[in-house]
């Protein structure tokens, strides 16, 4: 709508109050009536849901008669933290064309953290480029200059663009906004970028600003494409959260699992064994025994069965299930019985891409016959989809299996492997599988993003009436294993399908009525949670949990899902209690997500030093001389046989030397023994942060230690680096 068809415009704020303006006023207009105090702190506005400029006219935005929705955006709001940033990459990127011969333009979106902008540019920028960045970076900012946003036509565009001598936004003209009968634009000095926005009003609001690194990209993401480089930075409101910004960097940098890791011998990742492969060295996978422990007892407890599964399958299952090819690009190539299988595969794929010449398809006809393999039905003059049908048939009568990318397949055909009554029904499986995922090398990182991965995977097989005890249970039981490692700060993402996207399985009805399940049993939970449409898994809504560690890090951990879609595609049944078949309905649920994230998340929360129910070493018995070693040595088996974990020190040196190797190592408790303790059947026991206990009878240590895993004790002590400040 015009602000010409529009003379006037009505308008709603959050208190509910109405209000009518002219179709030109601008919500810095409505916030200057307000107060100039208002006015100023003021850096967008959301219109009827969306982000705009808090320039842009009113009448631009109506529709209709229904009044506007109004909420002027200010340094207050996480919203305009967004909106500041994105405008600091325009600062950036404006700042090295200024310092910069022939940069081309690629993207400059915001972060979870800050920003970055890619360039194709001549000259490689380093680090040490910064602080010439940055002061040109702060002269624009001293400017004070405004983002002006204009419109042309895609022509009009184009040629603008063609002008400035940006051939990639070009390119983007042409290929990513071909739909597009007009595209924005900002322009600040003599800045000009293609950009849907918003901005803030002028450079000025930016108040803190410092870039962070610099890396190499891909134009679009594509590998294959322009390699670029990636700037990358962050920006506040002031200079007091940009500094307490910069000091969590710091520490998390100190916290790194992958340096605690190896310090403490926890994990190792081998290029040798392969890259994204996690090897569980004994301490590491004494915290990982403590985990499945822990959550296969209460698992046991709730009604869910255990169950195994080989780590391959036939790929069939996979089409069958939508994960192949849907997944395929980080999927490991199927396993065939023979080299012919992967030229076939290899064949449909460049068939598929139209990347396949006549010549070429005559040398792999005559490939395949020297291999023995018989395609009469296969003919060049045919549909691509009928040549790739003939490769298919041949793929599938000889076998093609799958490293194993998700459990959910297999379980199905457990469920199916006798007949169901709706008496059996909740049946809950649960399994600590394996799986095996092909990330890109640049993503993997450490034991947060890996190739393999074992998650706590478990799937409930429930009738329709059942769905909401059983989606409510689960939830309970992600709370209790956050709760159980001192992870109480989270909030829960209730992810949507996107409306407009064709690549989720199912009818609209199913997923209507598995959103409004998940969505009823979160209300009604009292649990903060959010609405994110278009991070639904393919096959259904989920609820993850993103959990806040010690240092205001957010993490993606547990996550449910709700899943009408895999029972249809796997022809899953039960007979109902009017003997007649019914579908059931499927619940994906894992609390730790992988024990591989879930562990590198832990080892970082805790900078390493677990609570003494998940740590690797409990106790480390230190005699003050060689004298002592054989009453050490007692003590120990006395402490393992009450099922602690219980190292013997029984190096030379001096007991605080002992000691001090002990706090560094992060040993939760040291039990110091002498002839004193050895006459008396004491233990000298001392606590890793409390220091000396004093000396008890070892049945009194056994009790004291016993009591505090039981229950399962976090003791928040590990804060700012206090557990790593020892080295």
């Amino acid at each position: 709508m015009s602000t010409e068809s529009a003379p006037n415009v009505q308008i709603q704020l959050p208190d509910g109050s109405l209000a009518t303006h002219p179709a030109e006023t601008t919500p810095m207009d409505v916030a200057r009536g307000i107060s100039d105090g208002l006015a100023r702190s003021v850096m967008a506005a959301e219109i009827d849901g969306k982000i705009v400029d808090a320039g842009r006219p009113l009448g631009e935005l109506a529709a209709g008669d229904a009044p506007l929705s109004l909420k002027l955006l200010t340094t207050r709001d996480s919203e305009a933290l967004d909106v500041l940033r994105h405008s600091a990459a325009h600062v950036m990127a404006r700042a090295v064309m200024r310092l910069y011969k022939g940069v081309s333009l690629a993207f400059g979106p915001t972060t979870e953290g800050g920003f970055y902008y890619d360039f194709d540019l001549p000259e490689t920028i380093s680090e040490e480029d910064f602080p010439k960045i940055e002061a040109e970076i702060k002269k624009i900012i001293k400017a004070k200059e405004p983002f002006e946003r204009f419109s042309l036509t895609r022509d009009e565009a184009r040629k603008l663009l063609d002008d400035l001598d940006q051939d990639l936004k070009v390119e983007h003209i042409d290929t990513g906004l071909s739909d597009q009968s007009s595209v924005s634009f900002y322009r600040q000095g003599e800045f000009v970028d293609l950009c849907r926005g918003p901005h803030i009003p002028d450079a000025g609001k930016i108040k803190a600003i410092k870039m962070m690194s610099v890396a190499g990209s891909h134009w679009k993401g594509d590998t294959s494409g322009r390699q670029l480089q990636r700037l990358y930075g962050t920006a506040f409101f002031d200079k007091k959260e940009l500094a307490a910004y910069l000091e969590q960097i710091e520490e998390a940098k100190r916290r790194d699992h992958r340096v605690l890791g190896k310090q403490h011998g926890l994990f190792s990742i081998n290029a040798e064994v392969g890259q994204g492969l996690c090897l569980w060295l004994p301490k590491g996978a004494r915290v990982r025994v403590a985990l499945e422990d822990f959550l296969r007892k209460e698992l046991l407890s709730r009604g869910y069965d255990p169950v195994y599964s080989p780590h391959i399958g036939r790929v069939e299952m996979y089409e069958t299930s939508g994960h192949f090819p849907y997944y395929r690009d980080s999927q490991f190539a199927p396993l065939y019985g023979s080299e012919v299988g992967g030229l076939l595969d290899a064949w449909s794929e460049k068939l598929g891409e139209g990347s396949l010449s006549s010549d070429d398809e005559d040398k792999l006809m005559a490939a395949a016959e020297v291999f023995g393999v018989e395609l009469k039905r296969y003919k060049p003059s045919a549909s691509v989809e009928a040549r790739r049908e003939v490769l298919h048939d041949w793929q599938t009568v000889n076998e093609r299996y799958l490293l194993k990318p998700m459990n959910c397949p297999h379980h199905c055909y457990m469920f199916k492997a006798q007949p169901r009554s709706y008496r059996q029904l909740p049946l809950r499986l649960f399994e600590f599988g394996t799986v095996y995922r092909h990330e890109q090398t640049g993503e993997l990182n450490g034991m947060l993003r890996v190739r393999g991965l074992t998650q706590d995977d478990a799937h409930i097989f429930c009738t329709a009436d059942q769905v909401e005890q059983e989606f409510r249970a689960t939830i309970e039981l992600t709370k209790f294993v956050l709760k159980s490692v001192g992870l109480d700060d989270y909030r829960v993402q209730l992810s949507l399908r996107d409306p407009d996207s064709d690549k989720y399985v199912g009818t609209e009805d199913q997923w209507d009525n598995a959103e409004g399940a998940l969505r009823g049993v979160l209300e009604q939970s009292g649990l903060d949670f959010n609405e994110e449409a278009g991070e639904a898994a393919f096959y259904g809504p989920k609820a993850d949990f993103m959990v806040r560690d010690c240092i205001g890090r957010s993490w993606q951990l547990g996550t449910v899902q709700l899943d009408y879609n895999l029972p249809e595609r796997f022809k899953l049944e039960y007979n109902g209690s009017d003997n007649a078949t019914h579908r059931p309905v499927m619940i994906h649920r894992a609390p730790f997500g992988s024990l591989e994230r879930f562990t590198g998340m832990l080892i970082e929360h805790f900078a390493g030093a677990f609570p003494m129910w998940l740590s690797p070493e409990q106790v480390r018995v230190l005699p003050l001389s060689d004298k002592s070693i054989e009453y050490a040595v007692k003590v120990a088996e006395q402490l393992t046989d009450a099922g602690l974990k219980v190292t013997v020190d029984s190096s030379g040196g001096k007991v605080q030397a002992k000691i001090r190797t002990a706090q560094l190592d992060l040993v939760n408790y040291m039990a110091v023994v002498g002839p004193k303790e050895a006459e008396a059947g004491h233990v000298a026991l001392r606590d890793r942060i409390e220091g000396d206990l004093g000396s008890m009878p070892v049945a009194e240590a056994v009790a004291r230690l016993t009591k505090e895993i039981e229950q399962r004790t976090v003791r928040q002590a590990v804060k700012q680096g206090e557990a790593v400040s020892y080295q």
